[in-house]
């Protein structure tokens, strides 16, 4: 575990020195921020708690963010530092193959879970100073924070997987964003379109909800603009709430299993992979 906890902090004081990943925070802070203090309009037409409207509005950044700031962090891992001779040096300390992924990721999630933490931490306690929160708009906030962290961290896995498959970083960069692409933009124009070609088929309304859990971004959606009515009106989803059949711990499971499955995958790669 010591190896794991010594290249976690090493990572963490890397990323805090690189200034692409302040200039990532800085933004997902500054957007936090920005999103609480504008949206607050529609809030006494239709009487919701502001902190709940803040929700839907960092849900919303959140899905196209967080996962490009997570590749971008991830995508080099290992194909980079094989790039630069440094991985043969840092294979020759005690530290297995696994052990040196599981301390790289450890890291990048520490850095991740600083910048959410600190950007939508600042910008809920902004609103809630100004403007007061319910106990169901701090539940549904809390419940933003621990999503995004695990979003960020399913897109840092995929990021690994990208970087223990590719051979060079430039075709790892080009597949970071090719992931990025397909699961926060490609895969919800697909679905639109098989909504709008099967029109109001009662089969289609039955298997929706099951195809977004199969997109770990629309899983998280489904975390947080589901299951408050406040939240559901705001972000539109009350249709898609009322036929669900399952229940907000499945969307979840499927965020941590969008987590071990590429994670694990990647170690099974790297540890087969020829230096």
């Amino acid at each position: 575990m010591k190896p794991v906890l010594v290249m976690a902090f090493a990572e963490l004081r890397v990323g805090l020195r690189n200034r692409w990943v302040a200039v990532a925070v800085g933004l997902l802070g500054t957007l936090a921020l920005i999103l609480a203090s504008v949206g607050s309009a529609p809030v006494g037409t239709l009487g919701v708690d502001r902190l709940a409207l803040t929700v839907v509005s960092l849900s919303s950044l959140s899905v196209y963010l967080l996962p490009l700031i997570a590749l971008l962090l991830a995508y080099d891992t290992i194909v980079g530092e094989l790039d630069r001779g440094t991985l043969h040096l840092v294979l020759t300390y005690p530290l297995s193959r696994s052990q040196l992924i599981a301390g790289k990721f450890l890291g990048h999630l520490l850095v991740l879970v600083l910048a959410t933490v600190s950007g939508y931490g600042l910008a809920g306690g902004v609103v809630g100073w100004l403007a007061g929160a319910d106990a169901d708009g701090i539940a549904a906030f809390l419940r933003l924070i621990g999503s995004s962290i695990l979003l960020g961290a399913a897109f840092l896995a995929l990021g690994y997987l990208v970087s223990a498959l590719s051979h060079e970083s430039g075709t790892a960069a080009g597949l970071a964003v090719a992931v990025w692409l397909l699961f926060v933009l490609v895969y919800d124009l697909g679905l639109l379109g098989a909504l709008v070609a099967a029109g109001e088929g009662e089969g289609i309304r039955t298997v929706f909800p099951f195809l977004l859990l199969a997109n770990p971004a629309d899983s998280y959606r489904l975390l947080n603009l589901t299951g408050l009515q406040g939240v559901e009106m705001l972000a539109g989803m009350g249709g898609i709430a009322k036929n669900l059949q399952f229940s907000a711990a499945v969307p979840l499971l499927v965020l941590a299993a969008w987590i071990l499955g590429p994670l694990t995958l990647a170690g099974w790669c790297f540890s087969r992979r020829e230096l």
